[in-house]
């Protein structure tokens, strides 16, 4: 038996679900909350052996599902597992465990003139493992990519509890499959990471910022669409529409909403920053009702707190749903357009933020208090932004991942043969099919 086993109705209710809107109809039978990786071995060997399904659990700010749990199934929270093993600068490379904040990562970075790229709104809320789970992106991907891409190596405890290390600790290798690149994305469905080795970058010489205000939601997405045309890259491309700026502006006292209908954030960094937004300013001058550049870093992280205020200052106003599709950028003012279409039509509030330089959409359904975000008319509305990215070419989920609010519509992106060929895959790493069973394919 495990002896880290918690069975009392608080621990169970704590970590039964996310921040999706998700409410399981039951409770997990337990919960582990590991702070070693032999607790971890020591959990898997025995789900194994008493066939219980485990559903790994980061910091919970999943919000797709993917770490909600029922009876049945023993959460293993991973949040215990928070140290930075090593920050090796000559390398440009941390090591790290799982339950290590994205944000403290970053500010341990910061020490050596380094920073972590993978940069979610909920940086300061959020996990490395919960990111490595679901291939989180966030303001900075843009330029720098993805978690998958910032991730070298990982440490591994299989469904049986055999221990596996993939990747590598060098910038560059190319031995075997890449299991490291399978297991980022894969939704704690293949195996538990235990441990990490992270890519680090040399924190920008230099940073300008703009802020761009618009008439609508619309003419800023034409005009971020018009950036990537232009061949620019800026490292932050945001787009936050009015319904976001209102609840930034009650929750933070601030005045935005007053300037325009829809906010597109631009940051450029690096030695030629100033002369990056410069061309920025140029390209977005025929499309903003107004805008304003800055240098000063103070200024500039103001203007990006904002921007991870949104969806905070949304939950203030009711539930939520976020969605996480994604569009060609050539595509981007048509999804935006086709969204608020989607709420004139079935009545649902749905505010729109946006990754815009990367064309990944989180349309925001909120909700009176206590009313179910996955049925009736907001789910309608959802599974209209789902229909609608498909039809634009796009993705169901950017960042969020599948989890289980998305599984029904894997089917019609991915199709049977490449969904067969990935549930081999799952077969292998967890034949017993114990890990996060329901979730991702």
């Amino acid at each position: 038996m495990v002896r880290a086993l918690l069975t009392d109705e608080g621990s169970r209710r704590a970590a039964a679900t996310d921040r999706s809107g998700h409410r399981p109809a039951t409770l997990p039978d337990a919960v582990v909350r590991a702070t070693t990786v032999e607790e971890v071995v020591e959990t898997l060997r025995w789900a194994t052996a008493s066939r219980t399904p485990v559903v790994p659990r980061g910091a919970g700010t999943g919000l797709a599902g993917g770490s909600s749990a029922r009876a049945g199934e023993v959460v293993l929270d991973l949040s215990g597992m928070d140290r930075i093993v090593a920050v090796r600068p000559d390398d440009q490379v941390a090591v790290v465990e799982p339950g290590v904040l994205t944000a403290d990562l970053d500010a341990a970075a910061g020490e050596h003139g380094l920073f972590y790229a993978p940069d979610p709104a909920s940086a300061a809320i959020s996990s490395i493992g919960g990111n490595i789970a679901t291939n989180a992106g966030g303001l900075r991907c843009a330029k720098y990519g993805v978690t998958r891409e910032a991730v070298l190596g990982l440490d591994l405890v299989l469904a049986d509890g055999r221990r596996v290390t993939t990747g590598r600790q060098t910038v560059k290798g190319v031995a075997g499959y890449d299991l490291t690149g399978l297991v980022v994305g894969s939704e704690g469905t293949l195996a538990v990471v235990v441990g990490a080795t992270l890519r680090l970058r040399p924190r920008p010489a230099a940073t300008a910022t703009l802020a761009a205000h618009f008439d609508d939601l619309v003419a800023a997405a034409a005009a971020s669409a018009a950036l990537t045309a232009a061949g620019l890259q800026p490292s932050v491309q945001e787009l936050v529409d009015a319904a976001g700026l209102e609840a930034v502006d009650a929750a933070r006292g601030t005045a935005l909403r007053s300037r325009g209908a829809a906010l597109l954030l631009v940051q450029c960094d690096g030695h030629g920053a100033r002369t990056e937004i410069d061309a920025v300013a140029a390209v977005l001058a025929p499309f903003a009702t107004s805008w304003r550049a800055t240098a000063d870093p103070v200024e500039a992280e103001e203007l990006l707190a904002a921007r991870r205020a949104v969806l905070p200052a949304l939950e203030r106003t009711g539930d939520v749903f976020i969605e996480d599709v994604a569009v060609p950028r050539s595509q981007l003012a048509a999804a935006v357009a086709g969204v608020q279409a989607i709420s004139a039509r079935t009545g649902v509030r749905i505010a729109t933020v946006a990754h815009a330089g990367d064309g990944n959409l989180h349309p925001v359904v909120v909700v009176e208090r206590g009313t179910p975000v996955t049925e009736g008319a907001p789910w309608e509305a959802a599974c209209a932004v789902f229909d609608l990215a498909l039809a634009l070419g796009g993705t169901l989920t950017g960042e969020h991942g599948v989890g289980l609010l998305k599984r029904t519509w894997l089917h019609r992106e991915l199709g049977e043969d490449s969904l067969a060929l990935q549930r081999g895959i799952k077969a292998v790493f967890d034949p017993l099919g114990i890990l996060n069973p329901g979730k991702g394919i």
